[in-house]
């Protein structure tokens, strides 16, 4: 187990809440807790899929993963029933923790360069 990897009951109050290891049919899925392991490691150093340590396996697999969990909705609904836990435990003040990622700060120097004008215009006139 490295440094940033899920401690032991971490892992158990996470394991329950996804989808079987082994599919119904097909090849048997690489092991939830290592590929878990590994999007944890690119969430904390912000690398490249490409630089993931082997020992979270091929970084195919591991994105692969993340990605089709993120579009059947799976993150969502482990972070609610991960909030749910907390919350009837008493673990959960909901005057201090929350999640909102509305706000991404840049460095100083990613504003205001010149040349990018255009595109800028184009970022906010897509998200409008």
């Amino acid at each position: 187990m490295s440094r940033g990897d899920l401690r032991e009951e971490q892992w158990e109050r996470l394991e329950r809440l996804l989808q079987p290891q082994k599919p119904r049919s097909g090849k048997p899925n690489h092991d939830h807790r290592t590929i878990i392991d590994g999007i944890l490691w690119i969430n904390r150093t912000g690398a490249p899929w490409r630089d993931l340590p082997e020992r979270y396996g091929k970084w195919q697999t591991v994105s692969s993963r993340f990605y089709r969990w993120r579009k059947s909705g799976i993150w969502e609904r482990v972070l609610e029933a991960l909030e749910q836990q907390a919350d009837s435990e008493g673990k959960l003040d909901w005057e201090v923790h929350y999640v909102d990622s509305t706000v991404v700060r840049a460095h100083q120097h990613a504003a205001g360069a010149k040349g990018t004008l255009k595109l800028r215009h184009w970022v906010v006139a897509r998200e409008v």
